[in-house]
């Protein structure tokens, strides 16, 4: 469960379909595309060569200590892309959906100065948020599926239950303030 909704998983396949279903077919995929490559590929890529260098101790980043630089990198990063993305007029939901996601990393970056909140909650909450405000609340059900994602954390030893449930409640409020307003 941990690796099927690991940011970098959740966030690929999101700004994919964000893109398809707000510019439809081919070309939609081509924003979602290229969307990803700054929201997930570049600081997936950074994180894997960290942990080959040594300088990560995984690919989750469990150690609070080690998240600062990720996630800077990867806020950096998002904002480029939005701004790429902004010059290039890109799909209102796929700049929304960027938008959302570079706030997400400023609070990310903010809150684990201090305290090692869920990124993978707070994502997969984010995510459920924008699919739901995207496709409307057929998509409710599977809610239950934060469930998992917050039990496999936790089962990992990774999070306790009160870093999960910041990070999805944050994750979802970020999600849908920042999404909803501007989408």
């Amino acid at each position: 469960m941990t690796e099927v909704t690991a940011p970098a998983v959740l966030v690929t396949g999101l700004t994919v379909l964000i893109g398809w279903h707000g510019a439809g077919g081919v070309r939609g995929l081509g924003w979602g595309l290229l969307a990803t490559v700054f929201a997930a590929g570049v600081p997936f890529a950074y994180i894997l060569g960290g942990v080959r260098r040594g300088r990560l101790t995984d690919r989750h980043i469990g150690r609070r200590e080690q998240r600062r630089v990720p996630l800077l990198l990867g806020l950096a990063s998002a904002a480029v892309g939005l701004a790429l993305l902004a010059l290039l007029g890109a799909p209102r939901a796929l700049l929304a959906l960027v938008t959302a996601g570079v706030v997400g990393l400023v609070v990310a970056v903010s809150v684990s100065h201090w305290w090692k909140m869920s990124i993978h909650a707070a994502v997969a909450a984010g995510s459920l948020v924008v699919l739901v405000l995207t496709f409307g609340p057929r998509l409710l059900p599977a809610v239950p599926l934060l469930g998992l994602v917050g039990w496999s954390r936790v089962r990992l030893r990774d999070h306790t239950v009160a870093q999960v449930a910041v990070g999805a409640l944050v994750g979802g409020l970020v999600a849908g303030l920042v999404f909803g307003t501007l989408s």
